[in-house]
């Protein structure tokens, strides 16, 4: 499967962004769909994760800010950030893998998120 994450940009504090990650190649609902993040100097980040089932995983700081979800038709998962922060700034992956929701085999070129302070 290939992916291509697209919908980063700059936006003010408290603003919002939706990222996409558009699948191609296979069907999305065959893979668990993450998101990470990473600034440079710091180590990638868990962001959220879709399981083939639907079920969602976020970590702690963005919880009640991001939502993620998948649309099986458009073979994309998306990335929802509402209440954005300047501590969101960062490079925003996606990623897949058809068995584990934890350890990525496929990834997609990074989608860059500038919030304003």
């Amino acid at each position: 499967v290939q992916l291509q994450a697209s919908g980063g940009g700059l936006v003010q504090a408290g603003g919002s962004l939706r990222l996409s990650c558009a699948a191609s190649g296979r069907t999305i609902s065959s893979y668990a769909v993450g998101w990470f993040r990473q600034t440079p100097g710091k180590e990638r980040e868990f962001v959220a994760r879709i399981t083939r089932s639907g079920s969602t995983g976020y970590t702690d700081s963005v919880k009640g800010r991001f939502i993620i979800s998948k649309d099986n038709a458009k073979n994309t998962v998306y990335l929802q950030m509402d209440s954005l922060k300047p501590e969101d700034t960062a490079v925003y992956y996606c990623a897949a893998d058809p068995w584990s929701s934890s350890d990525y085999r496929y990834w997609g070129q990074g989608t860059l998120v500038t919030v304003s302070s």
